[in-house]
């Protein structure tokens, strides 16, 4: 029997419907031939194709395996469900006429293009069953302006430059939670049609649109360091810092210095961490007192690492002082990590500095406390610490260690954060050379290998 739908059910069956008929097309099928293939009933189906009917998710996966769509009709189905976990993203391609739109949808690298009425757009949009796929857009208004800037891209205004801005500032709440494998490829579809609206618009709007293509480029970097991926993130970093000179952004420009200064780090480039992050703290006068505070904090790592410990507490000190002098950004377009950098964000990454200078359980009780501030919904966040809580407790409390160590492997296969697999390695080599034959050392090490 159908199930009641109400009108988000309603817009998602509609929407289900289009996908599904496009892709029976594409595959050569008639509505009968796909039914018998699928083991479903063909009136029913046919109420699919033309938004009548909702499927069930068990029959969205049978014709996803079908179609080879890797799981979009099934994540179209959750999309008809109020705040259901989905990975489906999406973006607007280009319009096609005067009253219709092009909407991309992806899952797993596979992309579906569908046209609809910017009246169907927005009414998907008003019933919220693009609400977590495509974030920022409120209303039909702002989809008719965002959808005809990028058919013209001389018509970008300050409505269309404030969505993106939105988007990127959901991103970057989203990788609290999900981490850089469901991110990168969202991200790196509006960097390209960013690039598409940079290379035709003009006048007043050139440098903000710039400036917000700087910082989705800067986010790509991020996500492809968080994935282990040093040499992309180095590059998207650099394009950057690129977009954000042309801009004339003095504090992006700045941040992508930190940000290099942050992926030499993992590259054991200690004196390129402190080059690099002096080098961003070089014109006070220009840049964000958080950023300096930033840029003295990551300075400190690498002294720390080059054996100068008393000059890296020093540089702490006076990045503490400058963020409780300076709590809130003087400016809202500084890059986005600046909104949410304050005292104790700095505390929990003094922590490695801590540990560096041998100073174990300052650095343990630090994490520990962190972690308990973070909300559970924060999956990478809190996976992260607890790897490096593990960590500092290796050399001390084997046991404990290796048993945090065992509960972060599954978060690590989850979000797919490359820095919290090298902290589960550093753990499992420190407890290999500490505690020899130590029982839980040895099952986490086993687990470990087999991951």
């Amino acid at each position: 029997m159908p199930e009641q739908v109400d009108e988000r059910r309603a817009w998602a069956a509609h929407l289900m419907g289009q996908v599904l008929r496009q892709q029976r097309t594409k595959a050569g099928l008639s509505l009968r031939q796909t039914a018998t293939l699928t083991h479903y009933d063909f009136g029913w189906l046919g109420r699919a194709e033309r938004g009548e009917y909702l499927l069930p998710e068990q029959h969205a996966a049978a014709l996803d395996a079908l179609f080879d769509t890797r799981g979009l009709l099934v994540e179209l189905r959750r999309t008809a469900n109020i705040g259901h976990p989905s990975h489906l993203s999406a973006r607007l391609a280009s319009a096609t006429g005067g009253q219709e739109v092009m909407l991309v949808l992806q899952v797993q690298g596979r992309s579906v293009h569908v046209t609809l009425s910017r009246r169907e757009f927005g009414r998907l949009l008003a019933a919220g069953v693009l609400s977590s796929a495509m974030p920022g857009l409120a209303d039909a208004d702002q989809v008719d302006r965002v959808a005809q800037a990028i058919t013209s891209p001389a018509r970008v205004d300050a409505e269309v430059i404030a969505y993106f801005r939105r988007v990127l500032a959901e991103h970057y709440a989203a990788d609290k939670m999900l981490g850089p494998r469901s991110l990168l490829k969202p991200v790196l579809a509006q960097i390209d049609v960013l690039d598409e609206l940079r290379r035709g618009a003009a006048g007043a709007h050139a440098e903000p649109l710039l400036q917000v293509l700087s910082h989705y480029g800067e986010m790509a970097g991020w996500l492809y360091q968080d994935l282990g991926q040093l040499e992309p993130a180095t590059q998207w970093t650099r394009r950057a810092a690129e977009w954000a000179q042309c801009a004339g952004d003095a504090n992006m420009a700045a941040y992508a210095l930190v940000r290099q200064s942050n992926i030499a780090a993992l590259g054991g480039d200690y004196a390129g961490v402190v080059q690099l992050a002096a080098a961003a703290r070089r014109n006070p006068a220009e840049v964000e007192p958080k950023l300096l505070a930033l840029a003295a904090q990551q300075q400190a790592r690498g002294l720390v690492m080059l054996g100068q410990a008393d000059a890296c507490f020093a540089l702490l000190d006076d990045a503490g002082e400058a963020l409780k002098d300076h709590p809130q950004v003087r400016q809202p377009d500084v890059p986005v990590y600046l909104h949410h950098y304050d005292l104790a964000t700095l505390r929990e990454q003094s922590a490695v500095c801590y540990r560096a200078a041998g100073q174990v359980a300052t650095a343990a009780s630090i994490l520990q406390e962190q972690i308990a501030a973070t909300s559970g919904r924060l999956v990478r966040d809190r996976g992260h610490l607890t790897a490096k809580l593990a960590v500092a407790l290796a050399t001390t409390d084997p046991a404990r260690a290796a048993t945090l160590g065992l509960e972060t492997i599954a978060t690590a296969q989850q979000t797919g954060s490359a820095r919290i697999w090298r902290e589960l390695r550093t753990l499992d080599k420190d407890l290999v050379q500490a505690w020899p034959g130590h029982a839980t050392a040895a099952t986490f090490h086993d687990a470990l290998v087999s991951v």
